[in-house]
């Protein structure tokens, strides 16, 4: 098996040593500090660790799970800086090293940003860059409307947010598809509206049609069944309030409350909707 640095691996204790174990790496073994080591774990044992290069660029592994892995975008914090460039906090000893010329803009201590983790090519050293689009796939997104994704935020537009689709691909979520407050680094599911002739992806985080209607009828009505058969939501409530509860627009709120009156599982009053007394 090919050692796989910067990401988990499964390898085999192949020796104990007085400052930890020694895991099968390939040409040579990789310790595993003592601190790190499982209770119980004795030669023969397969272990999952995350290997990377400690200060002295030596192969080491740890148990602990770093914040995000070589190949993944993560949203990061900046742990400390000096003249050679940026040091970000990603939950290891070793912070992730951005330099200079992997910036975009001149990094701050204690603010976050969202960076690609690689390999430098020449150096074989574990490094992150701000210049997000360089790390884009430049493959043709293999997704169809309604699809569901992962969205990692990345940053404000006039038109909305940009996001990055499933650690691969470039993505927006419009200003009128959004009904709650987002953030850079905020992580969350995604539905696909289409896939645009440049390869972007547009988002939203509502799933649309008929399906969408449907399901949130089911949880619309076990809400109300699970507290007292009512709700003061209604028509005219704010977007934002229906959103801040259920996660959807309005739109759909509507239509699910359409669904449930004509199929005569709810009553719809001025001060809100009720559970029909023979559905409670």
């Amino acid at each position: 098996m090919k050692l796989r640095l910067g990401q988990t691996n499964r390898l085999t204790v192949v020796r104990r040593a007085e400052q930890g174990l020694y895991l099968s790496g390939g040409p040579e073994d990789i310790l595993l500090p003592n601190r790190y080591v499982p209770e119980g774990a004795n030669v023969g044992d397969e272990l999952d660790v995350f290997v990377y290069l400690d200060s002295e660029e030596r192969l080491v592994a740890t148990t602990e799970t770093p914040l995000a892995q070589v190949g993944d975008f993560a949203w990061l914090e900046v742990a400390w800086v000096n003249q050679f460039g940026a040091f970000l906090d990603w939950g290891l000893m070793k912070d992730l090293f951005v330099p200079f010329s992997e910036q975009k803009m001149k990094m701050q201590k204690g603010r976050s940003y969202l960076v690609h983790i690689h390999l430098d090519p020449q150096t074989y050293r574990i490094l992150a860059s701000a210049k997000i689009e360089r790390y884009l796939s430049k493959d043709w997104p293999p997704y169809h409307g309604g699809d569901e994704v992962d969205a990692l935020i990345w940053q404000k537009t006039d038109l909305g947010f940009k996001a990055i689709v499933n650690n691969q691909f470039a993505g927006l979520l419009f200003d009128d598809e959004i009904f709650r407050e987002l953030h850079g680094g905020d992580r969350l599911r995604a539905f696909v509206k289409q896939v645009r002739p440049d390869g972007k992806i547009d988002l939203s985080l509502q799933r649309k049609g008929q399906k969408a209607v449907a399901d949130f009828s089911d949880i619309l009505l076990n809400h109300l069944r699970t507290n007292g058969g009512f709700s003061a939501l209604g028509d005219k409530s704010p977007a934002e309030e229906i959103y801040a509860l259920f996660g959807v627009s309005k739109k759909v709120f509507k239509k699910a409350v359409g669904d449930l009156y004509r199929r005569r599982l709810i009553t719809i009053e001025d001060e809100g909707i009720r559970v029909n007394e023979n559905e409670k």
